[in-house]
């Protein structure tokens, strides 16, 4: 295991610059994940730190050593992709042994190493099996046991879920989590599902155009988002954003041109007794939760989370309320206010 720190990297193709000045640290053990939208950098910050793409300017230490020039083999990282890249005509057994036996190690480390990779990752019972027979999430498993044996210094994973089903996702998050609890291995993971985010992550790191936006653990990110970028980007629903002139009834900051307010801490009350005032435009019932859409007026269109047996129905008039502690003000600029 190592830590990893970059030192404002940057990466540029042609005349544009996709990685703009980035600097983190990674502490060793540490699992961290690079989060943002299609085109954010994320995919790009992680090849760069495996080598796979050239460092325009600035530092990649791995460890006490500068690695910025280092080919992709001499980092000592094991890199998982969306796609398993495993070869269809070995059994798992070789397909996790291989880079050992490429590396030319005697025959019995590479068996005790891919024993032990096995079962870490509970495919002690489908060794002898092609690719072909297993399910997306065994083939996932397979690919995460060839890393594994490899004893790398870091994890690097590039939206290693893109390609599984919804049940498949759950799953596998779960096992992910159970391995870095298990290694307390330095992991980097890239996704655009801010669910994986936040219920993997030591840290999350937001990206937005090849900045970082913020960097803090799921719940400082949920709780005290540093703009309005993020403060959308974290949370599902993501958090309504409406203009301060709009709400009545609570003293807010003089700088305060927007607020937020989170669908699950409003508070559905009689028409009239509310900051806000709305009706119900549309209903998603989720089974315990029901997702209601609401037509607020100057407000705009506000989300609100509530039990999924409520009896409101479209058209109905209501009154929207929320604590005073609960709201997030920003400024012009999109900055938070607290």
């Amino acid at each position: 295991m190592s830590s990893i720190k970059l030192n404002a990297v940057e990466k540029w193709f042609g005349e544009t610059q996709v990685i703009k000045g980035v600097d983190l640290e990674i502490e060793e053990g540490e699992f961290v994940i690079f989060v943002g939208p299609s085109g954010c950098g994320k995919s790009t910050l992680l090849r760069m730190i495996a080598g796979l793409e050239e460092t325009s300017r600035g530092q990649i230490m791995i460890g006490d050593r500068d690695a910025t020039a280092e080919p992709p083999s001499k980092r000592g990282l094991a890199m998982v992709f969306q796609s398993y890249a495993l070869y269809p005509h070995m059994s798992v057994r070789d397909n996790v042994g291989f880079p050992l036996k490429s590396a030319g190690l005697p025959k019995a480390e590479v068996d005790a190493k891919v024993n032990e990779a096995a079962h870490v990752l509970k495919l002690d019972d489908y060794m002898d099996r092609r690719p072909k027979d297993l399910s997306g999430g065994q083939r996932q498993r397979v690919a995460i046991g060839r890393s594994i044996v490899r004893d790398p210094t870091a994890f690097l994973f590039d939206e290693p879920l893109s390609n599984l089903d919804a049940a498949l996702r759950v799953e596998m998050r779960y096992e992910i989590a159970k391995l870095h609890q298990t290694l307390q291995s330095t992991m980097i993971y890239v996704t655009h599902d801010q669910v994986e985010a936040m219920t993997l992550a030591d840290r999350i790191v937001v990206l937005e155009f090849g900045k970082i936006a913020q960097v803090g653990s799921p719940r400082e990110l949920y709780e005290r988002p540093a703009n309005l970028f993020v403060a959308q980007f974290i949370g599902s629903p993501r958090m309504n954003v409406v203009p301060s002139t709009s709400v009545k009834g609570i003293p807010l900051h003089e700088n305060a041109t927007d607020v937020g307010m989170r669908p699950e801490h409003i508070e559905l009350v009689d028409p009239g007794a509310g900051l806000i005032e709305g009706t119900v435009d549309v209903l998603e019932y989720l089974g315990a939760d029901t997702f209601m859409i609401l037509s607020c007026e100057d407000a705009g269109q506000i989300t609100v989370r509530v039990n999924g047996n409520t009896t409101l129905r479209p058209g109905d008039a209501v009154g929207l309320r929320i604590s005073n502690d609960l709201l997030h003000t920003f400024n012009s600029d999109g900055l938070a206010i607290y």
